[in-house]
């Protein structure tokens, strides 16, 4: 079975670039079935799709967040990278990495089956 999990910092200042790592395991990011996304919420809000990577590498980002977004992948670790630069505290909230098949869009977080358990990301000088 598929696990996911999140790791990076908890605490982010203002301006400054969010890096998050989701770990793979159970299944391959190449794997041409799915793509891997993150999605986020933050508080008082619904779930959030901020991006994903396919299996071929390639990246998409939600628009209003693309200016600012990354999502990069390493192979051999099985692992996929976040990286949202000048955050906000309106970008503070959980962040959550999720598989979705190949066969959906990608854009909306119902359609993702797999996830991990969420990081809390808070921003704050």
């Amino acid at each position: 079975q598929v696990q996911l999990q999140e790791s990076g910092p908890g605490l982010v200042k203002p301006s400054e670039t969010l890096s998050l790592t989701c770990t793979v395991s159970g299944g391959s990011i190449t794997s041409d079935y799915y793509h891997w996304g993150w999605i986020r919420q933050s508080p008082g809000k619904g779930l959030e799709w901020v991006g994903n990577v396919a299996y071929s590498g390639s990246a998409s980002y939600s628009p209003s967040l693309k200016d600012r977004s990354s999502i990069s992948r390493d192979t051999s670790k099985n692992q996929f990278t976040l990286q949202l630069s000048n955050v906000t505290p309106e970008d503070a909230g959980v962040y959550y990495c999720a598989r979705v098949g190949t066969y959906y869009s990608g854009l909306g977080p119902g359609e993702y089956d797999y996830w991990g358990q969420g990081t809390q990301v808070t921003v704050s000088s």
